[in-house]
């Protein structure tokens, strides 16, 4: 069985043998002359093909293409190897009318073309490279591009906006190849209508591969904006209807080093609230990115870096952002928001927002968002955005911190709307205790002034002095309740200490008053026509209650009915303290808690006056009965 197998094998061999040497030669005669083919076609394809109909074919090409007149000065160069090639220079694209605005300027122009056609007498191009190319466009009042003249794009963008669903259908003779176009050195120049602004790219360099007409489109451009370096990714399968102004599937994205984003799904270049897909955006930094892209935001240093990726949706009137989750600073939140548009027009923010832990700095420096004059986007909202724009917002946080102040478990709401801004904290812990606030800007184009009401209750005041390290003689009560209510008539951008007023009641329970001997005091009151608050600090007094009313109006606080009670003898006093100073003029009294002690413990009068944390105490009975003493040394 063997043997009869290896003499079929040899068999086989034998017979290709005969017929392999006729294949290889028929097989070389054939790749030799479509080489000399090739061969003598190349060199003689320039005197073939004429310079002229390659010039005057693509001036053509470009009119049909814009429907603008093409005006080509340079005499074009042809290339053979290793493709047909034809390079052009100064090349402009003007309106088809005498002396006709220019719209478009090319340093140089290059393109493949097609020898067979070429020989033909028609010339067909391809694999565009524009040299310094810069372009002129303007975008409409309804936010779309005027692209071309009823040229051939111009015709196609006509007849994609007007075709129904997000199909389209091209004759062939209307679904034009264009291919790969690459740019090297370009500008843009637009103007917007809607705003009035214009702007301007440069340094552009791309590269754009879009195979035809009905063909997906696939480009990367980098380009410098405002003096920084940009890259932009563009990616649909239906290009025509996007630039069409209608709703398309795409994916898009921008990298810089002041903005960061990513977007995939629906879109539209027209109408933002049909916009249907995965956003993501981050801006590392905020101050930055608002000077780069013009803007004024006081109070923004607060706002450090700015994160966010959502699920967009379309609702009626607007977006909504599923999937939220936002991080301002170091500061994480998830939750809802949403987009929309009031009756009346006026774009609307509202959601809810749920952070781990929270700086309450930013959201309350919105209540100083003034946008400088003449920027894009004052321009775009025509004035204050707080006038021009609502929000309703809801926030809750596990851990939230105001400066040096620390709360816990906070819920909280931001409201803008019908003229009035207001800043709501409805719960939150506050040092072991509880607090609650109000601030509300003012009607009047947000110039009418605002207020502040806080009320805390059962809060461990004494360890909150600690934890700031605040100096001199202070109470450290166990627990107390602090109602404050302040109030400016300027815009509160702008208002100082010196330009609120209001009202303030705090009251304890028992505790300590540090660095305050009250024998020591008594001691020296009856000793000294003046002595130092340092002078009586190395004891503390014990009380049972605190109760303070104050009221403040141009930067001083007027403390009425203050007192200080202990076990024994109680510390009244009432004055004027400057805020701007640190100084303080009190006059008060200790006395004996009860009156049946009044003989042992007799009414004490003082005043106090100079520089916190130490000022100068001046028993009134020694004032009144003995000469002046210098004051002692510190």
């Amino acid at each position: 069985m063997r043997a009869s197998k290896n003499n079929k094998w040899r068999l086989t061999m034998r017979s290709a043998s005969r017929w392999l040497p006729a294949v290889a030669r028929t097989t070389g005669i054939i790749l030799l002359t479509i080489l000399i083919v090739f061969a003598v076609f190349r060199a003689t394809a320039p005197f073939l093909i004429s310079s002229g109909l390659v010039r005057s074919g693509i001036e053509k090409a470009l009119s049909e293409w814009t429907g603008y007149r093409a005006q080509i000065e340079g005499d074009p160069t042809l290339e053979f190897w290793p493709t047909a090639r034809v390079t052009l220079n100064q090349v402009t694209i003007r309106e088809p009318t005498k002396n006709g605005k220019v719209l478009g300027h090319v340093d140089s122009l290059s393109a493949d073309f097609s020898l067979l056609s070429a020989i033909r007498g028609h010339a067909r191009f391809h694999e565009f490279h524009f040299l310094r190319p810069i372009l002129y466009i303007r975008r409409d009042e309804n936010g779309l591009i005027d692209w071309t003249n009823e040229g051939r794009l111009s015709k196609a963008i006509a007849q994609a906006e007007t075709s129904s669903g997000q199909g389209i259908t091209m004759r062939k003779d209307q679904d034009a190849a264009i291919g790969m176009l690459t740019i090297e050195d370009g500008s843009i120049e637009m103007t917007d209508d809607r705003s009035g602004d214009v702007y301007k790219l440069n340094g552009i360099n791309a590269d754009i591969s879009w195979p035809r007409l009905s063909r997906p489109m696939a480009a990367v451009i980098l380009a410098r904006f405002n003096g920084q370096d940009i890259k932009l990714n563009f990616d649909s399968a239906q290009p025509l209807l996007f630039f069409a102004g209608k709703s398309v599937d795409a994916k898009t994205s921008f990298a810089s080093s002041l903005i960061n984003w990513t977007y995939a799904g629906t879109t539209s270049i027209s109408d933002f609230s049909a916009l249907s897909g995965n956003l993501e955006l981050s801006v590392p930094n905020v101050p930055a990115f608002l000077a780069w892209s013009g803007q004024r935001l006081p109070a923004a240093d607060a706002l450090k870096n700015v994160s966010l990726s959502a699920d967009i949706a379309a609702i009626d009137n607007g977006l909504r952002f599923n999937n939220l989750n936002f991080n301002v600073n170091d500061s994480a939140a998830s939750g809802v928001m949403d987009l929309n548009y009031t009756a009346a027009g006026k774009p609307k923010i509202s959601g809810t927002l749920a952070f781990d832990q929270m700086n309450l700095n930013p959201f309350l420096a919105a209540f100083s968002m003034r946008l400088a004059a003449e920027t894009a986007i004052d321009a775009l909202l025509n004035g204050n955005p707080l006038q021009r724009l609502d929000l309703d917002m809801r926030l809750s946080s596990n851990k939230a911190a105001l400066g040096p102040f620390q709360f816990e478990n906070i819920g909280a709401s931001l409201l803008v709307a019908g003229g009035k801004a207001k800043f709501d904290i409805g719960d939150s812990g506050f040092e072991n205790g509880s607090l609650t606030a109000h601030l509300e800007v003012a009607p009047g184009d947000f110039d009418g002034g605002g207020k502040l009401q806080i009320s805390i209750r059962n809060a461990d005041f004494g360890g909150l002095f600690t934890r700031l390290k605040l100096t001199g003689p202070l109470p450290m009560p166990s627990s107390g309740s602090l109602d404050l209510a302040l109030s400016t008539s300027k815009p509160i951008w702008v208002a100082t200490l010196s330009d609120v007023a209001g009202t303030l009641h705090f009251a304890s329970t028992a505790g300590s008053l540090r660095q305050f001997d009250i024998s020591a005091f008594r001691t020296l009151a009856a000793e000294k026509a003046f002595f130092r608050m340092s002078d009586v600090a190395d004891a503390s007094f014990d009380f049972d209650s605190i109760n303070v009313d104050a009221s403040f109006a141009k930067g001083s606080a007027e403390v009425k009915n203050a007192s200080i009670a202990g076990q024994n003898e109680t510390i009244t006093f009432n004055g004027v303290v400057p805020f701007r100073t640190n100084g303080l003029a009190l006059s008060g009294a200790i006395e004996a808690t009860s009156p049946s002690d009044a003989d042992e413990l007799p009414m004490l009068p003082f005043f106090i006056g100079g520089s916190w944390p130490n000022p100068v105490v001046s028993p009134v009975a020694t004032l009144l009965q003995k000469p002046i003493q210098p004051l002692p040394e510190q």
